[in-house]
């Protein structure tokens, strides 16, 4: 396992870290590692631009579209 170190850290986001760590009963330490996993699989998340709106939209019931209908194609420009 890595570890690193972290300078000049804010004293309120440490202290907001060791309330959260204690909210969820674990580790300052492995609050931290939590929050870095999620951070680097929300990243991973899919590069389809379909399947990223419908992960947000489903939530919510999903949206229904109405479709405007289609025209025929017109003549295409009759050149020389």
């Amino acid at each position: 396992m890595a570890s690193i170190t972290i300078r000049n850290l804010d004293e309120r986001v440490k202290t907001g870290l060791r309330v959260r760590a204690a909210v969820h009963g674990c580790s300052m330490e492995e609050e931290v590692r939590r929050i870095l996993r999620v951070a680097v699989e929300d990243d991973a998340a899919p590069a389809d631009l379909v399947a990223s709106i419908r992960a947000r939209v489903e939530p919510f019931g999903g949206v229904e579209l109405t479709l405007p209908s289609r025209e025929p194609v017109r003549e295409p420009p009759r050149l020389g």
